[in-house]
């Protein structure tokens, strides 16, 4: 606080004194050349130093993509096979970043970038995905958990859509200055259905060939 309040003394100094050295110069130089006026108005300028940045307190939380919501991919009546994809999901990215001082709450903010397909079963031009994000004590329980829509249109023509959604604020509380960041992880997955998810743990995927709407055969092996 202390250091704050000189601060804004220095500033509220600079405002009371600039004006003053002008007036000054403006009186006594009158018959100065331009040259000299311009050198005289450098040396007198206040140039305002750049502030310090603060370090965080501590690590930022972990932040990645649970493997078995990773993918999305929506089959008409249940059937893996290429024909039957309506609908495909993958979290392709995560960028992430926190700042925390003192006992202060953990501010996070996350970009995810998802790669999103319409197979031959996906009628409309339009779909809606769900994801989720949530924090947890690292390795131990989920502390909260939230839900978010992704409203996608697929252009006429096209089947894939690539997609950089960012939640700029995810708030973690601390009990005091000695909890760090590395006690919580930040998760990101897809809103699947169990049949879904099974078909994610098995390292099963379905992606959108890049000349046309047809899909591609199940390419399988975990990540």
């Amino acid at each position: 606080m202390r250091r704050t309040f000189f601060m804004l003394l220095v500033i509220f100094a600079a405002w009371t004194v600039v004006p003053a050295i002008h007036a000054f110069a403006q009186s006594s130089g009158d018959d100065q050349s331009d040259a000299d006026k311009k050198k005289k108005k450098e040396e007198w300028d206040l140039k305002q130093a750049p502030l310090p940045q603060q370090k965080n307190a501590g690590p930022c939380p972990f932040v990645k993509v649970l493997y078995d919501a990773g993918r999305y991919e929506e089959f008409k009546d249940g059937q893996e096979a290429s024909s039957a994809v309506a609908y495909t999901g993958e979290i392709e990215g995560l960028a992430a970043s926190c700042e925390y001082k003192g006992a202060a709450p953990i501010h996070n903010k996350v970009a995810i970038t998802f790669a999103l397909g319409r197979g031959p079963q996906g009628l409309e031009g339009r779909k809606t995905y769900r994801y989720w994000i949530a924090v947890t004590h690292r390795n131990k329980s989920v502390l909260d958990k939230e839900y978010f829509t992704l409203p996608v249109s697929f252009p006429a023509g096209q089947d894939r859509v690539g997609v950089v959604d960012t939640i700029n604020d995810i708030v973690i509380p601390r009990a005091d200055a000695k909890v760090s960041g590395e006690n919580f992880e930040i998760l990101v997955g897809f809103d699947v259905t169990p049949a879904m998810a099974d078909f994610n743990r098995e390292g099963k995927r379905f992606r959108i060939n890049a000349g046309g709407p047809t899909v591609a055969e199940a390419q399988t092996g975990r990540r």
